[in-house]
């Protein structure tokens, strides 16, 4: 680390992520703890996006939104996850301001833009079953890409807003982050000025995606059990029910988590909770995604059988 005086004020070069543990013993777990769900991360998302593009059958709504989401999860889990394996087996936890502040706009880009995502993909299931005959027309291909972009979009300007104003902060108590990546909260409580404002800025940038996302989620749901409920055949209905569940699963562990992490009082910051919440949506959720979403999905297990077949055929 290295700390240059200007005056009264502090440019810190680089900081010191102190990781989740630093106990041998837990380090080794940690290493293959995350080793694994680094692996399965890529290995179903990666899956997904191949049967997404070979099948043809697939190439839809749905699934062009589940081939995004397992784009972000592929690019969120690989900002994270590489660094905390990193760390764990090396003496030299140090990271470039630089480093810090571009793996913090990856991180809140693609945080972002999966919230949005999922919304969308809760608009899509809403056009599909309160919708059917018009679902082609309202989820048509350039309505899709433009939803897509509008996500991304949204996710690289709220980014830069946040980085811009974390990394204007002097740092003077410590250079030392108790955390296991770059991300905003932890930061606050490392500088020396006043941070109200910062975080009144991540609180509006929070109620206006997060919670206006989640709400969006909700009213769609509410139109599609009230949709389902008024089908007569129970085979439908569970199959109706069956496609939102695994939706709403991701939902639930995905916005839960961000809400406990962006919305809580600042006064209420635990660091060593603070440590543990964010695995959910950094490793653990990019990592049940594709399971959830795709592995039960009889579409993917079908075209998956017809290459394996027909491979060995070969």
């Amino acid at each position: 680390m290295i700390v240059i005086e200007y005056g009264n004020r502090t440019i810190v070069s680089s900081f010191i992520l102190l990781g989740l543990s630093d106990s041998p013993y837990l380090q080794a777990i940690y290493f293959l703890i995350f080793l694994v769900m680094y692996i399965i991360t890529l290995s179903g998302n990666i899956l997904l996006i191949v049967v997404v593009r070979i099948d043809i059958q697939m190439h839809t709504p749905m699934y062009f939104l589940l081939s995004n989401l397992s784009f972000i999860d592929i690019c969120f889990s690989s900002t994270i996850v590489p660094k905390i394996l990193v760390n764990t087996v090396s003496k030299d936890k140090s990271i470039s301001l630089l480093g810090c502040a571009s793996q913090m706009f990856a991180a809140l880009v693609l945080g972002v833009t999966e919230c949005i995502i999922l919304a969308v993909m809760a608009y899509d299931r809403y056009a599909a079953i309160c919708k059917p005959l018009h679902y082609n027309i309202i989820m048509n291909r350039r309505f899709c890409i433009s939803l897509a972009a509008a996500c991304w979009g949204v996710g690289f300007i709220n980014a830069t807003i946040h980085v811009i104003l974390t990394f204007k902060l002097p740092y003077c108590r410590s250079h030392q982050v108790n955390h296991f990546f770059c991300e905003v909260p932890p930061f606050l409580k490392l500088s020396c000025r006043d941070t109200r404002f910062n975080e009144l800025a991540m609180y509006i940038s929070a109620c206006i995606i997060v919670v206006f996302a989640f709400f969006l989620i909700l009213v769609s749901y509410s139109y599609i059990i009230a949709t389902i409920l008024k089908i007569n055949s129970s085979q439908g209905r569970h199959k109706a029910f069956s496609t939102c569940a695994s939706h709403l699963t991701v939902v639930w562990l995905y916005y839960g988590t961000l809400m406990f992490m962006y919305l809580r009082p600042h006064s209420r910051y635990s660091p060593e909770m603070d440590k543990t919440v964010p695995i959910l949506y950094t490793a653990v959720t990019p990592m049940l995604n594709p399971i959830i979403y795709s592995m039960r999905n009889k579409d993917v297990k079908r075209t998956i059988k017809i290459k394996l077949v027909q491979q060995t055929n070969f």
